[in-house]
């Protein structure tokens, strides 16, 4: 007598796969399917993060799953420094840090990757977005991959491929919003596989499977390692497998009602000293080894785990954890068809016949001629006077569609990469650098990301790389309402200015009067730059404005001509971005994500760094013998703040000033001076009056590269008289 149970089927019918192979197989599936369903593998665990240990194995990626990722290579932390003010401004120095490193994702090709996280948020959006600033590169790990020019740079000689693994490359994230160190990462990882199948799974064993054993649902696994008869175990948790065996060596096929086999009539009588009735149905084995729950990862939750139950199964009960990625309305389809399987599984049958019959070995379904049910082969044994079977009935599976709440949960904000927005500006020099190089900005604004975004200088159809990027930060928008002429003379504490800004995101803060006075919140309003003191948001990224300096740095002129509403709005800090002082009038935008598109823009206020300063405080003054002197104050480009007793400082090559009569365009009379002030004679004033009388006199200061606009002269006083 012999027994021949699922666990043995290598060893007798192992074929050319060899008896080792199939005894390892054999015994992993047998306790899995056909045995207890109390066996469950490896537990869920919360997310795990990427490490650096030494040892730690990388998964091999099936479908699209989550995945901790293993940093295999790193720099050290870059250092920049920022400052701004001076100038009479207070000076601030910022520090930030920025690494490059690599993390290895699978140990198998991979096609794509998703979103990434770090330290819980989002990292890398569902649109291919970095929310930090640095460039990502991924290595497929298809064998052939050439190295990473940034490894290269780092190790020369040394550098690795790191060929058949893949594996991400970030050049200069930035570390800001993590404390200056690597986050914990963790990515959705994409394979090139299709349809996900036990046969993938088991890529390395040469099973000899005619046809595959598709895992439906499964969206996606992570292998860990360990031995491949452990790996299979842990399947035929979800997926219950039979496995066979075929003139080539072992096969495996999923556990469905397929083929019937008419059992043939059992044997019934006095056999082996006792009596053998017709054979009835036993139940065995108690609810408690019934899976009712399956937990397992929804990508719906940013692949946390979840939990199904089967339908009508509350409370405590056997609960399967399964490591792998499935929506839930899958998951709870494959749990209750789990623990329908098991529920009717419970019913064993005994049943004798006299001979072997075609076809009716372990795994193969059988029919009673007198019963409507199913039963699967689970086991024979052979006796000197037939052979006994052991059958377990088959349920019958319901169809349809399974409907399934896969819970709630707080996934992180992934906001969509918006419009680009990009303006080019020149801005009046602060007094920092070469007076006569042009200060010119790009000020980048795309909500929902902080990929790099590359700018570039626009020559006929070229796009010519100028090597600076952005990150899509910096605060504008556009005035919507007027903004009425100011002198500039004053600070208007009731003066208004409301505006909306490219982005409901976007923010704007309030500051003290201290602060206003050394610099604080300077905004380019059209070309004229002024400040505001309060900052009141109302609500989808309207503000009001109130406090204002208008006119500031040289900027009177504009302010005395007041602005339309839908004038752009710019905050001027240090995320506009610093472009050469190239002689290109355009240029383009191009972000890392979101578009596919650049994004051109005009240069505004072209000249305006160069540009001296209108002088101030006209004044006309009679000598005894009546003659009129005009005199003004000289201003000098980024001299701001005026210091009793120190003379201001001359910018340009030397000191003009250009005075006329009449239009700009066409003066009735030009003179040049080489000093503030200008005389003319009673006799010399009384004839310009005679002919030109409605004329007037006004004068701006003569620069290295360019005028300044110019300030009207006061009247003599013997023309205020007539």
């Amino acid at each position: 007598m012999a027994t021949l149970i699922l666990s043995t089927v290598g060893t007798a019918l192992g074929g050319p796969i060899g008896g080792a192979i199939g005894a390892v197989l054999g015994r992993a599936v047998d306790s899995a399917v056909i045995g207890t369903p109390t066996r469950q593998g490896p537990r869920l665990t919360e997310l795990a993060v990427s490490t650096s240990s030494y040892g730690q194995p990388v998964p091999r990626v099936f479908g699209t799953m989550r995945v901790p990722g293993a940093i295999i290579w790193a720099t050290e932390l870059v250092e920049s420094s920022q400052t701004s003010g001076g100038k009479g401004q207070p000076k601030t120095t910022t520090y930030s840090y920025a690494i490059s490193f690599a993390v290895a994702l699978s140990s198998r090709p991979v096609a794509a990757i998703g979103r990434i996280w770090a330290d819980g948020a989002l990292l890398r959006g569902s649109a291919g977005d970095l929310k930090v600033g640095g460039v990502m590169r991924l290595h497929k790990g298809t064998g052939d991959d050439e190295v990473d020019p940034l490894i290269v740079a780092d190790k020369v000689a040394q550098g690795c491929a790191f060929r058949d693994l893949a594996y991400l490359v970030f050049e200069d994230l930035e570390l800001a919003s993590f404390g200056n160190r690597i986050p914990a990462l963790s990515f959705e990882v994409t394979a090139p596989d299709g349809t996900l199948d036990v046969v993938d799974l088991l890529e390395d064993i040469p099973l000899a499977t005619a046809a595959g054993v598709p895992l439906t649902g499964l969206r996606g696994f992570a292998d860990q390692g360990g031995s491949r008869a452990d790996l299979l175990a842990h399947v035929a948790q979800v997926f219950p497998l039979t496995l066979g065996a075929a003139a080539e060596g072992l096969s495996l096929s999923p556990v469905e009602v397929g083929e019937q086999i008419a059992l043939p009539r059992p044997v019934v009588g006095r056999l082996d000293g006792e009596d053998r009735a017709e054979p009835r149905v036993r139940r065995d084995g108690s609810m408690r080894e019934v899976p009712a729950a399956l937990r397992y990862y929804d990508p719906a939750r940013d692949y946390q785990p979840s939990l199904q139950r089967a339908p009508g199964v509350g409370g405590a009960s056997e609960q399967i954890e399964f490591p792998g990625a499935f929506a839930a309305p899958d998951a709870q389809r494959r749990i209750a068809t789990l623990h329908r399987r098991a529920l009717t599984a419970r019913d064993k049958l005994e049943w004798r016949i006299a001979e072997p019959a075609a076809g009716i070995v372990p795994g193969a379904v059988v029919t009673r001629a007198s019963h409507g049910d199913v039963w699967r082969v689970s086991s024979w044994e052979w006796h000197a006077d037939g052979i006994d079977l052991g059958l377990e009935r088959i349920a019958r599976l319901p169809t349809g569609q399974s409907v399934a709440d896969p819970g709630s949960g707080p996934p992180p904000l992934d906001d969509v990469p918006g419009e680009l927005v990009l303006r080019y500006v020149e801005l009046p020099w602060d007094g920092s650098g070469d007076p006569a190089t042009p200060q010119r900005y790009a000020a980048l604004s795309m909500a929902g990301t902080r990929s790099p975004i590359a700018l570039s200088a626009v020559e006929g159809d070229a796009l010519l790389p100028l090597g600076q990027v952005g990150r899509g930060d910096t605060v504008q928008g556009a005035s919507v309402a007027p903004l009425a002429p100011s002198p500039s003379l004053l600070f208007e504490a009731e003066a208004t200015l409301e505006i909306a800004l490219a982005s409901a995101g976007m923010q704007l803060q309030s500051v003290d009067m201290p602060a206003l006075l050394s610099g604080a919140n300077r905004l380019l309003l059209g070309e004229e730059v002024l400040q505001f003191r309060h900052a009141e948001p109302l609500g989808d990224g309207h503000w009001r404005l109130t406090g204002l300096l208008r006119g500031r740095a040289g900027t009177e002129h504009h302010a005395a001509a007041g602005h339309a509403p839908g004038t752009a709005v710019i905050l001027i800090d240090h995320r506009l971005v610093a472009l050469p002082a190239q002689d290109h009038m355009e240029i383009a935008a191009l972000p890392g994500a979101g578009s596919t598109e650049p994004v051109y823009a005009a240069l505004s206020s072209a000249g305006v760094t160069q540009r001296p300063l209108t002088p101030v405080h006209p004044r006309v003054d009679l000598t005894a013998a009546g003659d009129a002197v005009w005199s003004w104050v000289r201003r000098a480009r980024g001299g701001w703040r005026w210091q009793d007793g120190v003379d201001m400082p001359l910018v340009e090559e030397r000191e003009t000033y250009q005075v006329g009569l009449g239009s700009l365009e066409t003066p009735h009379a030009l003179w040049e001076v080489t000093g503030p002030s200008f005389s003319l004679t009673q006799t010399q004033w009384a004839d310009l009056r005679a002919l030109h009388p409605l004329a007037a006199l006004w004068v701006r200061q003569i620069g290295t590269r360019g005028l300044s606009h110019p300030v009207h002269l006061p009247p003599a006083p013997s023309q205020e008289t007539n």
